[in-house]
Formats: C-alpha cells, structure tokens, sequence
C-alpha cells in the first residue's frame, strides 16, 4: 500500500504551497527535504551575532501576500503564527552623490514626488501604473496562469473580442518593450529612471531584456499596493506555519530525506522515491518535483531513457547571473546622510538606469562589476524583533554576480584561473561593496558589530537548486520564459513522466515567492 497520494520533492514555497492545497483537498502528502530544515531560498539564522536574527536569502513577500496561494492559505496560516510588517515607504533609490527619490504607499504621495523631480513624470506614472491596474485582471492570469489550457485560450479569446485583434498585438508588442525603453520615453527626471531601474533584476532580467519594461511596471504597481513586506520574527515562521498547516492536515515533513531517483512501474509511471540509503516511498497518485531541470533529468531521472529532444533541452538549458548576500549586525539603526531613509524597507545603491545596465552586463561576461547595483533592507526597521533592542542589522543583496568568474572589471582583485569564487574573492568583493555603502551612513565602520557574505558558490552549497548561485531557477530571457519555461516542449507543468510533475523557480510562472507554479499543480491535480 503507498504510504501517500503525492510525495513532494523538496520544500521551498512552490512545494509548500503544493503540499497545503493537496492536503486541503484531502491527500496524503509527504514532503522531502534534503536539507535539515525546510524552506528552499526561505532561510533564517543568527548568523553574525547572538540575537541578530538574519534572512539569509529571500526575505521580501510581496509576491506571495498578492497571489492567488495567499487568498487561499492566508488565514490558515495566519492562524498558525504567520504576521508581516510594512513599511509606508517600501523602496528608494540612492545616487552617489546622495540625490534619491522614494515610493511611498500612496499614489498622491508618489504623483507629487514625481512632478518635483521632472514636470509631468508624476502625471505619467499615474497614467502607467493606472494601466497596469486596468490590464490587471488579464496581465496577471498570463504570469500566472495555466499557459496551455483551455481556460487561457478563453482569456485571451475574449480578451481579443474585447480589444479587437490589432488591439491585442499592440498589448503584446507594448509587454516585450524593455526597462530602458519604458523609461527613457517616458520620464524625464534621471531618479525617476533610477529607482525603478534596478527592480528588472530582481526579476532575472536586465533594463535591455525584452519584456522587462511590464516586469518593471508591474513590480511598481505591486510595490505601491502592497508594499516590501517581511515575516515579523524571521521568515523562518513563514515556513514555520507552512508546517504547521501540513502536518495538521495528516501530511509528512521529513527533513535529511536525500532523493537519488524517481520510481517508474511497469508502465513507465511515476509510483514513488528512493532515498539516499535505500528507502522507498510509495507515492499512489504522482510525484511533485521542486527542482531544477539538471537535477530531475540528470539526477532523479538519470537511469531513465529520454526523448532525443528532451535530453537536447536539458543540455541547453541555461542558468542566468549569481546572486550574492551581505548581511550587518549594527551597534545602532543606521545614520543616513539622508535621512528620509531610514525607514525604506529596500533601497537600491546604483549610478542609475546606465549604472545598473552596466553591472549587469559585466556580470553576464563573467566580470565583477566595479559598480555593482546594491539593495539594501533594513528588515529592523519593519520589525525591531530581528535584533537587541536600540541595535539594528541590513540585509544586502547583489543581484549581479558572476557565476563563474572571468576577471574584476576594476582590475584590482586578482581571481582564480578556474573562475570559482574563494573566501579572498569573496571578501574583498565585500569591500567593495562596503566602501560604498559607508559613502552614504556617517561612522558606518564604526558602527558595524559583525560582517556575513555569501558568494554565489556558498548560496550553491546551502541549496543544490542555485546553481552557480541563481537565484532565479535559470535565465528569465523570453526564450526561456512562459509558454517556453523550462523546455520549447513543456506542456504547463507535466513532464516526460506519467504521473510526475514539475514545479520551482525553474517552471511557469518562474522565480519568487509567489508559490505560483505549486498552486497552479496543486488546483489541476484531483
């Protein structure tokens, strides 16, 4: 007898969010982590000093407090422990000669800062963003929904009724524009461009990447909405209440449960798992997979015989920029030479829209930026439990990160010849990053307790799934997005397998903490 409906394969938000909607219908599910706790990218430790309480990777859910999971889970997982903290003031942009600009909860707000800055932006972002909210009913069903069914050729069916066919391939040829061409035909305040620049990145793209002009606009409309939210205590209680919300519906959560391969019946049919050490565990109805596309084919399914065309595809297959994290304990909250500051839940370091395009492409050619995009959370601001009282802490992270190292584009710090980052590279990169920063908060030296870094090899190391410290589950270029995400092939989330799905940052609807493509299995599975 199979000791569950659904096993699940991994445990970050995406398997989550499958395992409660599964288990809310009434399956058995059994959850394995490989690691010694769940969560995926969702991570929370005292890694710098006792009582300084760090998000070490994800740490933003505004992605996950505006999806469909959440208006589902929600008050569940409320029920078990899971609160935010906002601030009014989710995010900003700071130039290095300290000019900056802010987005505030608040549209008037916004449309007043705007007008300052340039003449007529605040009127244009009004209209852009008011766009957004239009097209929204539409906009997100395709990011979020199921690409290849029949209600999505509904959806874009009346949508073309409703807009008129030339209508609609305006729609479409106005989503591919880019960040760059969004914002240089559209504002005139060089801020303006700048604080809304940086956020493609978090994204996978860059402001050159087709269709990161939407990717940008719909990151400023969610932002404005619902805010740079963190998990008050850690976002370990997000995990935290996923458990208790599993286990409470009879589903299993094994931790150091190590899967090296899938189980076929005679049929060729997913029926289970094997782990490391030779346990099976039977699985009646599927196996869901949060993986990326290298571990389920070349690992979990490596003694299976594929396709041609799915092999050529997991060989192609492309994995986008690394990711790296610098965290701070504080002696006290941080002085800004701008004060207006300190309150921001996330502000960006940059030049501006030419300095991040700039560091993203060193990145993407193998180089350390000199001038790398910084974003700075200051999670104690939104939640003074994160540290002792009258103390602080930052939360930073580079999302232009070489995955493997080709040179420093500042010719001044010398990299192995094999490309791999070391503890040397690591640390001085750091510093780098550190004197900028220090630029802008008076005796930030002075006041720091304790320094953590994580290079895109050590965020590798705490999870198999960033390869080369992707964030992201692979390269977020249309190619490779969508309809096409992860293979040309893919249909939705079904694989090769019977019976065996596939979710994660590495499937539709991509990275995030949205839970998307765990909820679009968990709501198509009976």
């Amino acid at each position: 007898m199979a000791v569950a409906d659904y096993v699940i394969v991994g445990s970050g938000i995406n398997a989550l969010v499958a395992a409660a909607l599964l288990g809310r219908k009434g399956h058995k599910v059994v959850v394995l982590e490989r690691n010694d706790r769940i969560g995926g990218c969702i991570r929370t430790e005292e890694i710098t000093a006792p009582g300084f309480v760090h998000d070490v990777m994800a740490t933003t859910f505004v992605l996950f407090i505006t999806s469909p999971a959440y208006a589902e889970l929600g008050p569940d997982l409320e029920k078990r422990g899971l609160t935010f903290a906002h601030s009014p003031t989710p995010t900003a942009v700071l130039l290095p000669d300290g000019r900056h600009a802010i987005l505030a909860m608040d549209r008037k707000t916004n449309i007043a800062a705007f007008e300052e800055l340039a003449a007529g932006d605040g009127a244009r972002f009004d209209a852009d963003i008011g766009r957004v909210g239009a097209d929204a009913p539409f906009l997100f069903a395709l990011l979020g929904g199921s690409l290849w069914s029949r209600t999505m050729l509904k959806l874009v069916a009346r949508e073309a009724w409703r807009r008129g066919l030339r209508g609609l391939a305006t729609f479409f040829g106005d989503a591919l524009g880019n960040a760059r061409g969004w914002l240089e035909a559209r504002y005139q305040s060089e801020l303006v461009r700048a604080l809304f620049a940086p956020w493609v990145l978090h994204t996978g793209l860059g402001p050159e990447s087709a269709y990161s002009g939407q990717m940008a606009k719909v990151i400023a409309f969610a932002l404005e909405a619902a805010g740079a939210p963190i998990v008050k205590g850690g976002a370990k209680n997000a995990s935290a209440a996923f458990e208790r919300l599993i286990r409470d519906q009879n589903g299993e959560i094994l931790l150091g449960a190590d899967v090296e391969r899938i189980l076929l019946d005679a049929n060729g049919g997913a029926r289970g798992v094997r782990l490391v050490g030779g346990k099976e565990i039977e699985a009646a109805r599927g196996v869901i997979c949060s993986v990326t596309p290298n571990q389920l084919y070349g690992r979990l399914l490596a003694d299976v015989a594929l396709a041609a065309d799915v092999t050529e595809a997991v060989a192609q297959y492309r994995y986008g920029k690394g990711n790296m994290q610098i965290h701070y304990a504080l002696k006290t909250p941080p002085k800004w030479k701008a004060p207006a500051l300190g309150s921001v839940a996330l502000t960006h370091l940059t030049p501006g829209l030419d300095g991040v395009s700039k560091a993203a492409n060193e990145a993407e050619r193998g180089m350390l930026p000199v001038v790398p995009t910084i974003c700075v959370g200051q999670p104690a601001a939104l939640d003074p439990s994160r540290c002792p009282q009258g103390k602080s802490i930052l939360w930073l992270q580079l999302p232009e990160a070489p995955r493997f190292i080709k040179g420093d584009a500042a010719g001044e710090i010398a990299v192995p010849a094999d490309g791999r980052w070391t503890e040397a590279v690591r640390e001085q990169y750091a510093d780098r990053v550190e004197a900028i920063l220090a630029s802008h908060i008076e005796d930030f030296r002075g006041n720091v307790i304790a320094r953590k870094a994580y290079s895109p090899a050590d965020l590798e190391e705490l999870n198999v799934n960033l390869v080369g410290g992707d964030p992201y589950g692979g390269f977020c270029g249309i190619d490779q997005f969508f309809l096409w995400r992860p293979f040309h092939s893919s249909v939705n989330h079904r694989t090769p397998v019977a019976r065996l799905f596939h979710i994660g940052a590495s499937t539709h609807p991509g990275p995030g903490l949205g839970g998307g493509s765990g909820y679009l299995v968990a709501k198509a599975l009976g």
